[in-house]
Order: structure tokens, then sequence, then C-alpha cells
């Protein structure tokens, strides 16, 4: 068990966030072809509102006599989240050998490209017959342009297999319009075991941001590999570690009181102060031009001690070859975050006026299932949603995260990626992120650009 997992009986059964996202604003289609984040190792993966039910069931492994294979379009093109593709895609070959698939990568850092030829299909009246996304407040995007997936839901009995976070933030207007695949973790701190040890850290005793700094720094003492590997030529990495800061500084509340548009002035400038001494003084001189696979590859070649992402980089070190767990590399709760779990879904959306309805929904009830799950999640460095997967085939690190996740006294929800602010808040916290803190760090600015853009 890791260390931040509770037992039952300390465990805090209410789930704070859900009605909190449900009150943010809602934005049209022709909103959402900016970028927002992604979490995809190699920079990617993928989002979509309406009825267009034709009642299948989703579930016979027949194609219901439509004119093609379904197409699914999703974001994982490189790394982990390519070979966890690739699992998924003949898991569903070797299920449903009837029905045709086309699985179409689009391949861009933070969901960016994707998001962008989504939006295009569905404006052109071009759907695919599904496409990998984010719920919650992320659906408000696609707002008229989403069937129902309902019948899925009810006929494979869904929602008394899914986490409870998934029954409502896979719903708009009252019906299921997506499904979900996996859940990340976001305030996750990974590190290369042999440069902490060589530095003398106890990752164990680093209980808040500034216990992290510290760390930082005697590793830059102490050997020669940087403090931090950090990517940024995408400005989503910068805005999901701000959140993790954010949460490692202030604690639950505030957090959510900004995500709900009343943030602290104080406690967002505290969060934008740490993070600058971070990335100012603690991060590679090439960081600006690596992207995530890079970045994470400097954990792996032990040019980097630490390392903040969601827990699909667990998926890039577990396809590292001699790249062990616990041997080469570890994993800490983002200080300060302790008890905790950063929610973060992976999920297919069903488009209306689906070109290939009974196959996609053949495939939508697919990526519930408990095969699809095993599947994919075990190479992307995520869990299954489902509570009745057994853990058996995930290794030492993702059967601890699904403990943690289970005894987690809070679950917050992710900012960067669909779950705890509308894509159109997360195209203007990016926007704040690319013009006042990648260098130099305006936290003056950026603290007002942040307030700005959440009560707008």
């Amino acid at each position: 068990m890791s260390q931040d997992s509770r037992s039952d009986a300390d465990r805090l059964t209410r789930r704070h966030y859900v009605a909190g996202a449900g009150t943010l604003a809602t934005v049209g289609i022709a909103g959402c072809a900016g970028g927002d984040g992604g979490d995809g190792s190699d920079g990617s993966d993928g989002s979509d509102g309406s009825d267009g039910s034709d009642g299948s069931d989703g579930s016979d492994g027949s194609d219901g006599g439509a004119a093609g294979p379904v197409e699914v379009l999703h974001g994982w093109t490189g790394g982990d989240g390519a070979t966890a593709a690739e699992a998924l895609e003949e898991a569903f070959n070797e299920a449903h050998p009837d029905t045709d698939l086309d699985m179409n990568p689009i391949g861009g850092g933070g969901n960016e490209n994707l998001d962008a030829v989504v939006a295009n299909r569905l404006q052109s009246n071009d759907p695919p017959g599904a496409f990998a996304g984010w719920p919650g407040p992320n659906l408000q995007r696609y707002e008229g342009a989403l069937g129902s997936v309902d019948d899925v839901w009810e006929e494979n009995g869904f929602e008394d297999a899914m986490v409870e976070e998934a029954i409502d933030l896979h719903q708009q207007g009252g019906s299921y319009r997506a499904v979900p695949l996996g859940s990340h973790r976001l305030n996750c701190l990974f590190y290369n075991v042999s440069v902490v040890e060589d530095a003398g850290i106890d990752v164990e005793s680093l209980d808040s941001p500034a216990a992290l700094i510290d760390a930082f720094e005697t590793v830059s003492n102490e050997t020669d590999a940087v403090p931090m590997t950090h990517a940024m030529s995408g400005t989503w990495t910068t805005t999901q570690l701000w959140a993790a800061v954010m949460l490692g500084e202030n604690g639950y509340q505030p957090y959510m009181d900004f995500l709900e548009g009343d943030g602290d002035e104080e406690a967002v400038r505290a969060a934008f102060d740490r993070t600058a001494e971070m990335l100012e003084n603690h991060i590679s001189d090439d960081a600006a031009s690596l992207n995530l696979t890079q970045s994470n590859q400097k954990i792996i070649n032990g040019e980097a001690a630490f390392i903040h992402q969601g827990n699909w980089a667990a998926g890039a070190f577990r396809n590292a070859e001699d790249f062990d767990y616990e041997d080469d590399w570890g994993f800490k709760t983002f200080p300060g975050t302790e008890g905790m779990y950063t929610l973060h879904f992976d999920s297919f959306l069903y488009p209306a006026d689906n070109p290939t309805p009974e196959a996609s929904k053949t495939w939508s009830a697919f990526a519930g299932s408990e095969e699809a799950q095993i599947a994919f999640n075990q190479y992307k460095g995520s869990i299954p949603t489902r509570t009745d997967v057994s853990m058996d085939e995930f290794g030492p690190y993702l059967q601890e995260t699904a403990e943690d996740f289970a005894n987690a006294e809070y679950r917050p929800p992710n900012l960067q990626h669909g779950l705890g602010v509308t894509s159109q808040t997360m195209t203007a916290l990016n926007e704040v992120i690319s013009s006042e803190f990648t260098g130099p760090y305006n936290v003056d600015a950026a603290t007002s650009g942040f307030l700005d853009a959440v009560s707008n």
C-alpha cells in the first residue's frame, strides 16, 4: 500500500466536486477548436451534446447494417499511448470479429489537433463513429452534437459497475453521452531512484511544495542531474503544474473555490510564486523545446531527479526497457496533496447523426467492459473506472493507485483536462500562461489573468 492510502474507517465518502463543476458556464461547439490540455505521454489524448439514439444495445458484436467500419478518433500516437491503443484495438477485434474497426489516431500535443479535427468534422456534418475525449464540463463544447448512449449504459449495467463520479460526469441534458475507459491521477511526483539516492533525499519526507524545492536545491548541490524536468513546448504542462502546486500550497477548498470562480487572490498568487520558483531555478535549459516524451526520457536516462505529471508517465516508465518500479523509478503523491486523488477520465464520446450507429454503440459498450479496461489501462498508466476489475495484471504501482483512489479523502477534478472547467475557460488559462508565465514569470499578471478567466 502506498503512503497515502487510508483505512476504510478513515475514508470520507462524500464527493465534493461534482456540484461545483456543474455550475460552470456553457460553451458552444464553435468555441472548441482551440487547444486545451492533454494527457498522453506523447503529448496527446481526446472530447463532445443531442439525442440521436437509435436504440441499439451495442452489445451483440454486429454492425447492424452500418455502411462501413466504425471510425474511432483518438490522440494516442506515441509511447505508452500508442501501445495502449493498439492493445485496445486488438482486444476489440478479438471480442467483435464481425464489426469492422477503423482506429484513426490524430497526433499533436495536449489534444489540440484531435479537438480541432473533431470540431471540424462535427461542424461539417461528417462525424466519426466515436472519439476519445473528456467528460464533465468539457462536454459543453459539444452541446447539441452528441447522441444518447443511455441504452448502452442500461443494458451493460454500467451504473452499477462504474465509480460514482462517472455517473454524473458522463451525462448531458439528462442522458449519457459517453462511456469511460480509464482514470488518470494528476497529483503525481515521479523520480529517478538512483538520482535521489545519490543526493541523499528522503522522498517520503517531502510534505509541501517548499520541501520539494529544498530537495531540488539538494539535487543541484549533490549531483549533476537536473532537479526537475518539465516539458514546455506547450502551455498545458505548466497550467497542470500550477494546479498541483495550488492544491499542495493551499489545500482542497481554495482550489475548489478557484474552479468555481471564487478564487482567493492570495492563494492564487502563492501558487504562482512557488511555481515560478520551481521554473526559474530548477528545470533544464532546453525545457522550452521539450515535449512530454522527451521530458519523461530524462527521468529514464537518469538526467533528471523529478517530474510532475499525471500517471500516464508511469505508462511510459513501464514500457521502458530495464526500468522497474521501485528499483529504478518511484512515485510520491505531489507534496502537500496527500489524501487527494486529482481525478481525470479518458472516455469515448458518441456523436449524434452517427454514420455507424449500431457499430458505434458496440464500440461504446466494449470501451466500458472489463476486457477493454484491462487491455488499455495497464499500458496507459491508468486504472479502470469499473469497480469489479481485478488489478492482478496491472503491477504494483497501479495497484497502489487503485487503493489510493478508493481511500482518497478528496477527489478534486483536474484543472487542465476537462473535469474542472470548460474548454473555453481552459483556453483562457493557457493563454495567460503563454503570455505571462513562460519566462519571464510575471506573477502579478498571471494571478489577475487566472482570476479573470475563471470568473468570466
